[in-house]
């Protein structure tokens, strides 16, 4: 097993060689010291200049980067999760870092500097370099897996999202999460993980904790939680960042055919509905104006067609004709509309039209010739 989870590490690592990777050093007014940070650019993130990317900050970065930052690659080259920026930020020094008083217990010196380092000259040097959306996500293990959760208890969060690996809770801090989780009013994602062979100490906190946390009660709040089995202390990290992530992001992945039958199928709204309100609802989440995909028009696609839901055709058709205007999907959807609504001439205009722009999915000029000729005959056109 754990040459396995190796070898899953250091194929984590060879699969972000295709990403850009640059080495930074920020120095910092606040802590009277240089910071290095271990940066990962998405794939051709120069070429799409007006994209924005969401921000991935690692806390301990030292040996937490280089697994995530391989993930988040491997993942949103197959549109498992968007492009990421991913930031790690080295700490030799984590205990200051993390450091919190023990009367009130809440950072305070060094770990009070380090927080304002984060949010006063560290995100905006982040924000001003690089295409930052506004979503952004915290990772953390152990005390540095507290040290994030401190964020959420602010009013004024700095980040959306948060994986907590196997924290090292600091005295109070899940009575005050418990008590700020149902005054959240913005999407707010929460990852917690432990093992089956974590610290003893920190799995009773974080198991009782857990049961307390899935109870909570609030639709902008939401909760995944993983404990796995055999899992030290130090593996679980290796089997809890994909899985982390494949979770937070699951409402980005492609309609799968799984989707499709559970949910774009079963669901009371049309399959037209259902597609936009799958993008809104990323939008929403993770602040993301995504381009619909040429797969997920398809699947709403086939499932008026089984619905024989014509007017969601028309509204599918002219939405995909203006998301990709050069080609021919919007007319062809166009064009089997009017078929259906008994509208031939309609139809064999939109199929004309459609052969003069650009073949795409499994949309071919050659098909559109042969729809054309089709009603050209049973109609008597010429």
């Amino acid at each position: 097993m754990k040459r396995l989870q190796l070898f899953f590490v250091l194929l984590c690592v060879a699969l972000t060689a295709p990403a850009q990777v640059v080495y930074e050093q920020i120095s910092s007014e606040i802590l009277g010291a240089d910071r290095q940070l271990k940066i990962q650019l998405p794939r051709n993130y120069e070429k799409n200049a007006e994209k924005q990317y969401p921000l991935i900050l690692i806390f301990d970065g030292d040996y937490l980067y280089e697994p995530v930052a391989g993930n988040v690659d491997y993942f949103s080259y197959w549109e498992d999760m968007p492009e990421a920026v991913v930031v790690g930020v080295i700490q030799n020094d984590r205990d200051t870092d993390s450091y919190y008083e023990d009367v009130n217990f809440l950072p305070a010196e060094g770990g009070a500097a380090f927080m304002d380092f984060i949010g006063a000259e560290l995100l905006p040097m982040l924000e001003d370099k690089f295409r930052l959306a506004p979503f952004k996500m915290a990772v953390g293990h152990d005390l540095t897996a507290n040290f994030i959760s401190f964020d959420l208890l602010r009013e004024d969060r700095m980040f959306q999202a948060y994986m907590a690996l196997s924290p090292d809770y600091s005295p109070r801090m899940q009575e005050r999460l418990l008590n700020i989780i149902p005054t959240i009013e913005k999407p707010v994602f929460y990852y917690l993980a432990t093992g089956g062979s974590d610290i003893s100490a920190l799995r009773e906190d974080i198991l009782p904790f857990h049961q307390e946390l899935k109870a909570m009660n609030n639709d902008h709040f939401t909760y995944y939680f993983d404990d796995f089995e055999g899992a030290t202390h130090y593996s679980l990290a290796a089997r809890a960042i994909p899985t982390a992530l494949e979770r937070l992001f699951a409402m980005y992945r492609p309609i799968s055919k799984k989707e499709f039958k559970e949910e774009m199928l079963a669901s009371t709204d049309s399959p037209y509905d259902y597609l936009t309100k799958k993008y809104e609802t990323v939008y929403k989440l993770f602040q993301l104006e995504n381009k619909i995909r040429v797969n997920d028009f398809n699947a709403a696609y086939a499932a008026i067609e089984k619905k024989e839901d014509w007017a969601s055709l028309e509204l599918l058709g002219k939405l995909a004709r203006k998301t990709y205007p050069e080609t021919m999907l919007g007319n062809y959807y166009l064009a089997y509309y009017h078929e259906q609504v008994g509208e031939p001439k309609r139809a064999l205009k939109e199929y004309q039209n459609a052969f003069l722009l650009q073949e795409i999915s499994f949309l071919t000029k050659d098909m559109m010739l042969e729809r054309g000729d089709k009603i050209k005959a049973d109609f008597g056109y010429r």
